[in-house]
């Protein structure tokens, strides 16, 4: 199930993001922010934002991986978005049962 806690799926590299996240890691939970307003007038900022994002994503294929593995595998899978759209992203990725707890 993928969520958002902002409504800008409409917005090309937010549904990048949802896109490549869903189909490759089938997550449990999803929650994707835009943060570029925080960083507006910053050297290199688009003034369309979208360049600055903040991830929750759950997914029971971390299960057994470590937390650098798991944000190496998110990076991969962003990898070309990473080249140029997305200037920062932020992320916490949690097995279900980590989730649970939290």
């Amino acid at each position: 199930m993928s969520t958002s806690t902002d409504s800008f799926f409409n917005r090309p590299v937010a549904k990048i993001i949802n896109k490549k996240l869903s189909e490759a890691l089938n997550p449990f939970e999803l929650e994707i922010e835009d943060q570029s307003h925080l960083h507006k007038g910053h050297s290199g900022a688009p003034k369309n934002g979208e360049s600055h994002f903040n991830i929750l994503i759950v997914s029971s294929l971390f299960e057994g991986k470590t937390r650098v593995f798991r944000q190496k595998l998110v990076l991969d899978i962003l990898k070309e978005e990473l080249k140029g759209k997305i200037h920062a992203l932020s992320m916490k990725t949690l097995t279900p049962e980590e989730y649970q707890k939290k």
